[in-house]
Order: structure tokens, then C-alpha cells, then sequence
């Protein structure tokens, strides 16, 4: 139909009201509401700089619980204010206001049920002398931050509401609240993201920085145009979807309960018709430098994308550059490619499940022929992974298992770490037998593990074979464990980490024009396979080492670590002394080192059964190096 001459779309009417709004003061603006003399649908870019609230208004029984539950999920329900009953007022906050009437709509809930929208709770005034009123932080607060670093904020420039859903995130539980995290998008340029993390870090009584970047199935979120409240938001070709945790989570929080005995009603604000307060929303204040968030992608597919503190990402880089030496001087320097260290690792720190595999048997002529380059750097991840409370397993070849497992056990024994760790082989030859042993019954939808790790493992070169250092190929030692490697790569949700310092190690294949270029006997050794991260180490070992430093580095950030919980349930700080405990030292190394020599597991480049890898000495070369990384880490 078309728009008769003279008027103005709903839309741009909408706009024009917005525009208006958005230099009111908020008192101005709550008489506005109260007399209902707005037309907009949302408060989203009202009273411009000003904070504005989420509500919650329960009976004076359930109070005490609720307010446990925005504690233990401060995140989507930071709180600003608990009245005290009946009080209509909200000193703190505003002046001249009425919490009955100066929300845009109101919803009523009898017994959790959804029950009709309301614009005033006056005629509810008996009842709500007995209930306690919360006012909760809400992120149209931080819109203008946003948009002074000069980011779009899609929703208020298309005057809509801005996108919740609900997601897939428990909330911690305290009572009868139980609920899953909403949370709001919008849609930012790719080349914003840090700015957008950077506004809103500060801000934590308004959910501060976002809890995910990147695809929304990660959430559980299926369909971005079908939201749970509010309006589908048209994004741009460069945006990036981000979330930040929402206060309507206590709306689910209300639906959830089920002890409403005392009252079974219950109000809150409708999903973005805010409360207005006179507390304005002055610039951020400057975080300290090493507290500023960066942003870093660590996935095409599913996109994802990490957060990190600055100064966890410096010492990370830290460790990749200690790491980086080249003690036999042969070319390594030239494979080294920035950061794989710390997206490796931020992608590690995300994955639940863990499929470690090394193992390079250079020594043909000797039982065993393995070196023991890699089964220490194995060994430290896992110990470290399991610290964390994630699942680890350790694949390696067949004809090893046995050496492997009494290794390991003699670890435990020793304290090198706190249980053994699982260990697997691999030796099929079936088109799917890859599929079948990374998914669950060979789904690609359901994979067994979220991150696989090779660390001085023989790799796959160009020609099909497996090659030492001094090209000779060793192919008849080796299970075809690359194959896990190169399925991973089209099953969605599982990446690689490549660790070596050679080439020929599986996974360097990232590298491998560096190293046909710089290593010597590069054309035929170098490993054809590739990993989507290639962490280059003096000695492989180092790199394991560096990977366990850099966990505990990324789990002891605030910022890394509110991000991987999603800001909701308490920090896992506490956990720190067992972390710690977990990491790499010299005497555990030391005993490790002592426990493969007792196995026949010989030094790379000499084959001596002596304190020694790669022909370097424990003391004072690994050893120093262990301590070196232990500085930088704590």
C-alpha cells in the first residue's frame, strides 16, 4: 500500500520521536513515559548518556534469593539497587520517580506465567507495598560509550529494539532461580571489535564486555532473524555478531521460579522499556593499559573469536619469543609466524576435550626408536589441561602403547603429574575410519574433541613418507595419525596445533615453503600436512611447555576468564594454587627426563641414553629454559 502524500512512515516517525528523546533529561523523559506521551517502542538511545535500568519486582519472600542469584550472575544482572518494600522511589538512581509508572510497558507474571503487558502498575499498588523492587544494569548505558570510539549502533541507527535471545548458558543456580543467560547483539564491524570491547569493559555495572564474538550456534542460538524479545537487527556485509550478557535474563529468572507461595505475582520491565535514571553515563574510565581487551580470532569455522587481556597477551608473546631461539642454528628463526602461541592457546583454553599425539621414532636402529623430544611437552600439556578440568588423551602409535603407558604411570608415581592420562591408537586404513574415530558415530556434528595437539610427531611429507632430520625415511614406524589431522580440517569445530623445530613434525605443513626454503634437506623432509596453528619451537619440548605456561597465564586473566564462563557463576581464581601446581618445573622435568631414560628413549641428535634432548644438557639448558618461561609466567 502506498504512504498517502504528507505523512511520514511509522518508522521514520519513530526515528524523528528518537531523535528528539534522545537530548531529554531523564526526568523530562519519565514524565514523558508516565504520562504517556511517547510513541517509541524502546528506550534504546533515550536520554543520550545517561544509565538506564532492567526491573524486577518480586514478593518480599523470594527477595533475599534473587538477590543471591544476581550476585552469583553478576555478569547479566549486575545490581545497581534493592529497594526496600513497597518503595516506589529510587533514591540512589533518580529523583521525581515512580517505579510504577515510568517504565514504557511492564510485564505481569502470576505463578512464572507470562500474563499480559502492562503500561502502570498503579491499580497493582496494594499488592506492591509487600515487593522489593530490582533495578539491574542495562547496555543501552554503554550505547554512547560505544559510539564515541566511534562504533555503529546498528539497532538505534535502523530505531529498533536491540536483538535477545536465549541461550544455551546455565546460569548458576541459587533457590528455585534456575535459568539459562539472554543475551543482546549487535551487529559490529569486524575492524570495531576491539574498540567495542574496549568501551565496554570498564563498564560492569552495565554487563561491561561481551561474553561471545562470532557465530551464534555457539550460544545455541539457531536463528539470528528469529529473536526471543526485541527486533532482528539488519547487519552489513563486514559486521561481526556480538553478545553481550542481558538483564532480561532476569526475566527467565521470574518465569523459573516455582515457589511463589507467599504472592504469585511478579513485574518486570518489558525487554527494552528500560527505566531511565539521572546517573550519567560519564567516559569510561582509562583501564589500566595491561587490563585493556584484545580481541583475536581463533576460528574461520564456526567464526569465533577470544577475548584477552593485554597484558596476558604480552607475556604469551613473551614466551613465544623465549621459546624461538634456535640452539642448533638451523634456520628455525625463518618458520616462526607471530602469535600462533597465543591463538593456539586461546583456541585450547575454549575446547572441552583434547587429542594429544607425539612421538618421532628417529632412532630406527634402537628399541625403542623414539626420542625423547615430545613425550615431555605431551605430558606438561596434559597435566595442565586436566588441572583445568578439561578432558585430555594422548594418541600415539600402536606398537608404543605399552612404553607409553608404563611412562606415564612412573609419572604419576613420581608427581610429575596427578593422573594418567588416556591413550589411544590409530592405525586404520578405511576411507571414514578418520571420521569414525574423531565423531561419534562418524556424525561431523558431534565430534569427540574439540582440539587436537601434535607435538614432535613424525609428519606426512609431500611424497607420502615420514623422514628424520637426515632424510631417511622411518615410515614403517609410524601410524597414520596425520589422517586425524587432515579430517579434522573439514569437520566444523575442531581445530590443530602443530608444535615442532624442524619441519618435519606433523602439522608444520603450515610452514612448509619456509621450510623447503631454510631447513636443510627441506624439499624432502618437510611435513606436507598442516595444523591451523604452527607453534615453532628451539625444541619441540619448549613448546609444550610454553603451551601449559601460557593456559595458566589465560585462565588467571579476569578477562579471558569472565569470557569463558560467559559472566555468569563465580571466577575460577581460586583454582590458581592448583594451576600453578600443574605447570612445568625443573625437578618434575628433571624426573620425566630420568623416567625415559629408564624406558631406552634416547636423545634426538646423538642417541645418547644421557641427561640430555636434542644433544643439548638438562642442566643448564632445559633447565634454564624451564625457568625462563616459569619467570615470565609468574
Amino acid at each position: 500500500m502506498d504512504t498517502p502524500v504528507g505523512s511520514v512512515p511509522e518508522e521514520a516517525s519513530d526515528m524523528v520521536c528518537l531523535q528528539a528523546l534522545r537530548t531529554l533529561l531523564p526526568t523530562t523523559a519519565r514524565s514523558l513515559i508516565r504520562h504517556n506521551k511517547i510513541a517509541i517502542r524502546n528506550t534504546s538511545g533515550m536520554s543520550a548518556g545517561y544509565n538506564q535500568a532492567n526491573v524486577v519486582i518480586l514478593h518480599r519472600s523470594l527477595a533475599d534469593d534473587f538477590e543471591k542469584f544476581c550476585q552469583a550472575n553478576s555478569g547479566p544482572l549486575p545490581l545497581l539497587y534493592r529497594s526496600v518494600p513497597g518503595e516506589w522511589k529510587c533514591p540512589p538512581l533518580s529523583t521525581e520517580s515512580d517505579i510504577r509508572t515510568d517504565c514504557l510497558l511492564y510485564r505481569r507474571y502470576e505463578n512464572g506465567t507470562f500474563a499480559g503487558s502492562l503500561a502502570s502498575l498503579e491499580n497493582y499498588s496494594e499488592q506492591l507495598k509487600d515487593m522489593v523492587t530490582f533495578y539491574l544494569g542495562c547496555s543501552f548505558s554503554f550505547e554512547s560509550a560505544v559510539q564515541k570510539l566511534g562504533v555503529p549502533v546498528r539497532n538505534v541507527l535502523q530505531g529498533r529494539n536491540v536483538s535477545m535471545y536465549k541461550t544455551a548458558i546455565p546460569c548458576h543456580r541459587v533457590g528455585n532461580f534456575s535459568c539459562n543467560l539472554v543475551v543482546t547483539m549487535r551487529p559490529i564491524p569486524q575492524d570495531k571489535l576491539d574498540a567495542a570491547a574496549i568501551a565496554t569493559h570498564p563498564m560492569k555495572q552495565y554487563h561491561g564486555a561481551p561474553i561471545h564474538i562470532g557465530s551464534p550456534d555457539l550460544l545455541g542460538i539457531k536463528d539470528l532473524q528469529k529473536t526471543d524479545y526485541g527486533d532482528p537487527v539488519e547487519a552489513q556485509p563486514s559486521d561481526v555478531p556480538v553478545f553481550w550478557a542481558c538483564g532480561v535474563t532476569g526475566v527467565e529468572a521470574v518465569i523459573s521460579c516455582s515457589a511463589y507461595r507467599e504472592s504469585p505475582l511478579a513485574f518486570t520491565h518489558s525487554p527494552g522499556c528500560m527505566f531511565i535514571t539521572d546517573i550519567k553515563n560519564e567516559e569510561a574510565p582509562e583501564s589500566n593499559s595491561g587490563q585493556t581487551p584484545l580481541v583475536v580470532q581463533i576460528s574461520s569455522d564456526p567464526l569465533q573469536y577470544s577475548l584477552v587481556s593485554q597484558r596476558a597477551a604480552d607475556k604469551i608473546r613473551a614466551l613465544e619469543k623465549i621459546i624461538g631461539v634456535d640452539p642448533g642454528d638451523r634456520g628455525i628463526k625463518n618458520l616462526l609466524v607471530q602469535d600462533e602461541l597465543l591463538k593456539s592457546c586461546l583456541s585450547l583454553s575454549h575446547a572441552k576435550s583434547i587429542l594429544i599425539t607425539t612421538g618421532f621414532p628417529t632412532h630406527f636402529q634402537h628399541q625403542p626408536p623414539e626420542e625423547n623430544d615430545g613425550p615431555p611437552g605431551a605430558i606438561a600439556m596434559a597435566a595442565m589441561l586436566q588441572a583445568l578440568g578439561k578432558k585430555a588423551a594422548i594418541v600415539t602409535d600402536e606398537r608404543a602403547i605399552d612404553m607409553n603407558r608404563s611412562i606415564i604411570e612412573k609419572a604419576v608415581e613420581q608427581g610429575v603429574m596427578k593422573t594418567p592420562v588416556p591413550l589411544l591408537s590409530y592405525k586404520e586404513d578405511a576411507y571414514d575410519a578418520a571420521l569414525k574415530f574423531l565423531c561419534e558415530s562418524g556424525d561431523p556434528a558431534s565430534p569427540r574433541f574439540d582440539h587436537l595437539v601434535a607435538i614432535e610427531r613424525a609428519g606426512r611429507a609431500n611424497d607420502g613418507n615420514y623422514y628424520n632430520a637426515r632424510k631417511i625415511n622411518i615410515k614403517h614406524l609410524v601410524d597414520p595419525i596425520d589422517d586425524l589431522f587432515e579430517a579434522a580440517q573439514n569437520i566444523r569445530g575442531i581445530s590443530t596445533t602443530g608444535i615442532g623445530d624442524g619441519g618435519n613434525e606433523l602439522g608444520t605443513g603450515k610452514v612448509k615453503e619456509l621450510v623447503k626454503k631454510h631447513i636443510p634437506n627441506g624439499d624432502t623432509i618437510a611435513c606436507d600436512v598442516a595444523a591451523d596453528f604452527a607453534v615453532i619451537a628451539g625444541v619441540s619440548n619448549w613448546g609444550g611447555y610454553a603451551v601449559s605456561c601460557a593456559l595458566y597465564l589465560l585462565n588467571t586473566c579476569e578477562i579471558h576468564e569472565r569470557y569463558l564462563r560467559r559472566a555468569v557463576g563465580f571466577p575460577r581464581l581460586s583454582e590458581r594454587a592448583s594451576w600453578v601446581a600443574s605447570l612445568p618445573s625443573v625437578s618434575k622435568e628433571e624426573k620425566l627426563l630420568e623416567i625415559l631414560i629408564q624406558h631406552g628413549v634416547r636423545s634426538g641428535k646423538t642417541a645418547s641414553l644421557a641427561m640430555e634432548v636434542d644433544g643439548l644438557p638438562f642442566f643448564n639448558t632445559h633447565s634454564d629454559m624451564i625457568k625462563s618461561l616459569l619467570d615470565v609466567t609468574l
